[in-house]
């Protein structure tokens, strides 16, 4: 606060407190204060006005709020001239002739007793100390009639920059809170000193405690009155108020004023005091004021939403659960009014602002707020879609290991041991994002780009990992980043694990005096790579599977490839092939889908499928891409949701259209179809085998009453229980090495087959754009520009080939061909030797041939025979 303010204050507080006039005094005395105030603000309204003390004087200079403030104080002491209220400026006539100090007699006389003869009464409605919509039409309807909606407009700027008056507004119930006159006598006397604007808020937050304490006598708390769910205020009302206001845009401006007057208020008040737990009912604030469609409006995101954000992630949890509950309800477009304008909000202030690695986005307290407050709009849109809380695999517990004792000898502790967190609000709401099959909104929307772009990822995963408490990590609300952006985010926590066992092992070797192997090795032959790969792996999970999170070192016998990466990718490869084979009979292979699924009459022991589901964690872990054609319910599964008919679409799309026809037919099912709770498949060798779905299901039929029992029995056989031992030994081998990774709370299910499989969608353009050169090529070499001619012409065969070649794998990563920083160095001059390559850092050795058709051939002939490595 400015000196001169200080020093009107003291003022007025010692005009009060010194002369103590009457009340009737110094209503004149402000009411003449505020005058001259008005003067010296907004004029008289006379063009002619000759009143050097007016601001509608030719020549009058503009004064602040502030300055105006302390004249209009001096002005009153010295009972300076007033102007009379010209019509253009005061359309209401309350006072069409000069007003003077004089009539009203001497200031430390006695007032008139008929005060309201020489004031008539302006129509602002001081006496409302809330808002229904009825009022609010009452009102606009006197406006209207006069052509000044000032009145409104003040009344609007009151209440809704009044945290009590906004509480009480447009309840569902009639009452609002009764304001008998005894009441308003009792308020009087206790307010005999005070000031009017004062006793009015003390009356209105008196009466508000008291027919508060009277219901809940009678009714039990607001809250359990109300429900989970409800709110006391009526939300259709308030938004055809909005509708009807904010076309004018007088009004607009009025809502935005008041709710930048009205934040620092909520906020003072939710960081200090208990409001939500003495009074429910204050969330009316945030439901009332996120009814306003233009909160996404320029104006709004500058001067009011930041605050706004900020107040609404200080409410308390249940708080927090409650409003979401309550927006889950709300229709499509009104979640996805919020969902954009939090998103604007946070994208408004990214680019608004630059960050580095010392200013983090992080810190930013704007775009922190906003995605809070987000994430209530996302979990609204994920209790509001189709939701499966139930069909959850059953846990299994962690793996005990001799790495226990190692720690406790270390006097070390895994900080993560318990595995991955769980959001408060998740928690609290009972529901997770696995549980929704379909949003309201696709999850992809809730993603925002521009933050992803400023996001420091190495900084963020310490705020995730080991500042929690006192640094924000965007990782806590994962819905708003990418998949390229979290698996970045995996790969730093999968490589400071693998640091972590290096360090660990170090240690115990120095402290026991055995020297252990500080990485996970593997000498496989080619030709027995399986048998190879499964002792060794078997060995490690039931000796010690701690050691499957050390970096991976895989060595072919025979061979003199050192592993930097690419030689564990062809191994991952190798095997999957091997797995994979139809002739092996662990999976079945659908040509229509081209996807495999478990066999359930697989011979095969469940080591084998342990082995894969080390492997694809492995693949995970060391940032390794695979080639493997699931259905997305396994990756489902692998999260921990049960395969419903529903998933059928994917795995078994036959036999999904053929229950979804049973479900749909509108016929005699029992007679028509002729089908009973018995279902028929053949096993490995072709023979038929029969499972009842219920007891005795020969003999129950199939009907209209039934049918979607006997449907989603159906489903739950296929892809649970005939499969059960194979899927919980793959499952049991996946967690081995995932169970101590953030991977479950990061990524959605589709996201994780991203991460193991990679993106189907090649972009050779985007490839070339972000390869570097070396050896001196450059992007504008002769052969360069013909080695990207030619590779642009390859099929997709070919070019599928030429990936596998240059980088281990066929499929781009996550994010993209874009991502891959793929290096192409000269490797001498025009020869007959074929380019060759170094998978473990994307390198391509390509000699400079003279010809574009020899670079073609060569090339191709490299990429068609190669496999294997060697020492150049």
């Amino acid at each position: 606060m400015s000196k001169e303010a200080n020093e009107y204050e003291s003022t007025v507080t010692y005009i009060i407190e010194d002369t103590k006039p009457s009340r009737m005094k110094r209503a004149a005395a402000k009411h003449l204060i505020e005058r001259y105030f008005r003067q010296l603000t907004e004029g008289c309204g006379n063009g002619a006005c000759t009143n050097e003390l007016c601001a509608s004087c030719l020549g009058f200079q503009p004064l602040d709020h502030n300055t105006a403030a302390i004249r209009a104080l001096e002005l009153y002491k010295m009972n300076a001239k007033l102007c009379g209220r010209h019509s253009a400026a005061f359309p209401d006539n309350s006072s069409a002739k000069e007003t003077h100090p004089a009539l009203l007699g001497d200031r430390h006389g006695k007032m008139p007793d008929h005060e309201d003869n020489l004031f008539p009464p302006r129509e602002d409605f001081r006496e409302v100390h809330y808002l229904t919509e009825e009022k609010v039409y009452e009102i606009l309807s006197i406006c209207e009639g006069k052509k000044d909606y000032s009145p409104l407009i003040r009344v609007i700027g009151r209440i809704f920059s009044s945290a009590d008056g906004l509480v009480r507004s447009f309840r569902k119930d009639k009452e609002q809170h009764p304001n008998t006159k005894e009441q308003r006598k009792t308020h009087q006397a206790k307010d005999e000193d005070k000031d009017e604007d004062d006793k009015e808020r003390t009356t209105a937050m008196e009466q508000e405690s008291e027919a508060s304490a009277s219901m809940e006598g009678a009714t039990g708390s607001t809250e359990n009155r109300l429900g989970p769910v409800e709110v006391s205020v009526d939300i259709e009302a308030v938004r055809r108020v909005y509708d009807r206001l904010l076309s004018n845009e007088k009004m607009e401006s009025a809502f935005l004023n008041a709710l930048v007057y009205l934040t620092p208020n909520v906020e003072l008040d939710l960081t200090y005091l208990d409001v939500y737990d003495t009074n429910p009912d204050y969330l009316n604030i945030f439901v009332i004021v996120m009814e306003n469609s233009s909160l996404h409006s320029p104006e709004y995101l500058e001067m009011a939403m930041p605050l706004f954000c900020k107040c609404m992630s200080k409410l308390p949890l249940p708080a927090l659960a409650k409003l979401t509950r309550l927006w889950s309800r709300y229709s499509v477009e009104h979640i996805r009014r919020m969902m954009e304008t939090f998103q604007q909000l946070i994208t408004y202030t990214v680019i608004s602002n630059e960050y580095d690695s010392d200013s983090l986005v992080n810190d930013d307290a704007c775009v922190v707020a906003a995605a809070k407050c987000l994430k209530l709009v996302f979990y609204a849109n994920v209790l509001g879609g189709d939701l499966d809380t139930g069909h959850n695999e059953e846990e299994e517990p962690a793996s005990e290991s001799s790495e226990l004792t190692l720690q406790e000898l270390l006097g070390e502790e895994r900080s993560n041991k318990k595995g991955p967190r769980v959001d408060p609000l998740e928690k609290e709401l009972g529901v997770r994002t696995l549980d929704c099959r379909r949003p309201l909104i696709p999850f992809e929307e809730f993603v925002n780009e521009p933050l992803n772009d400023v996001l420091e990822m190495d900084k963020d995963f310490t705020f995730f990992k080991v500042d929690s408490e006192s640094k924000f990590s965007f990782q806590s609300c994962p819905f708003i980043l990418n998949a390229c952006t979290k698996s970045l985010g995996l790969y730093y926590d999968n490589r400071i694990s693998m640091y972590s066992e290096r360090r660990i092992t170090a240690l115990y070797s120095l402290v026991q005096g055995q020297q252990l192997n500080p990485y996970l090795r593997l000498k496989v032959r080619r030709d027995h790579i399986i048998d190879d790969a499964l002792v060794r792996l078997e060995m490690i999970s039931m000796e010690n599977p701690a050691d499957l999170r050390k970096q991976l070192f895989v060595e072919f016998e025979g061979e003199q490839g050192v592993d930097e990466g690419g030689v564990s990718k062809e191994f991952f490869q190798l095997v999957l092939e091997e797995m994979f084979n139809p002739d092996i009979g662990m999976f079945t292979y659908d040509e229509s889908t081209k996807l495999f699924w478990y066999n359930p009459s697989s011979l095969e022991n469940e080591a084998q499928f342990t082995l894969i589901g080390i492997v694809l964690g492995l693949a995970i872990y060391n940032n390794c891409i695979l080639d493997v054609h699931f259905p997305m319910v396994v990756y489902r599964k692998l999260m921990g949701k049960k395969g419903t008919y529903l998933d059928l679409a994917d795995s078994h799309p036959v036999l999904y259209q053929s229950l979804k026809e049973l479900l749909d037919y509108e016929g005699d099912v029992e007679e028509d179809m002729m089908i009973t709770f018995q279902i028929s498949q053949t096993d490995l060798f072709g023979d038929p085998i029969t499972y009842d779905l219920k007891e005795n299901g020969d003999k129950i039929p199939v009907n209209e009453d039934n049918r979607a029992e006997f449907v989603s029995l159906y489903g739950d056989y296929i892809l649970n229980k005939s499969v059960e031992r194979q899927f919980k030994a793959f499952r049991r081998g996946f967690q081995m090495v995932t169970n101590e990774s953030p991977l479950s709370c990061l990524f959605r299910p589709e996201e994780v087959e991203l991460l193991i499989c990679g993106s189907r969608n090649l972009d050779f353009q985007a490839l070339e754009e972000t390869t570097e050169y070396d050896g001196g090529y450059s992007k504008d070499c002769r052969i360069i520009k013909d080695f990207w001619e030619t590779v642009h012409s390859f099929g997709e065969e070919d070019k599928r080939l030429f990936l596998q070649f240059t980088t281990g794998t066929d499929r781009a990563p996550v994010g993209g061909l874009g991502k891959l920083k793929m290096i192409i160095a000269k490797n001498g001059p025009d020869t007959d030797r074929l380019p060759t390559s170094h998978t473990c850092f994307n390198a391509l050795l390509l000699p400079e041939y003279d010809s574009k058709e020899k670079l073609k051939e060569r090339l191709l002939k490299a990429i068609t025979y190669a496999k294997g490595f060697g020492m150049l």
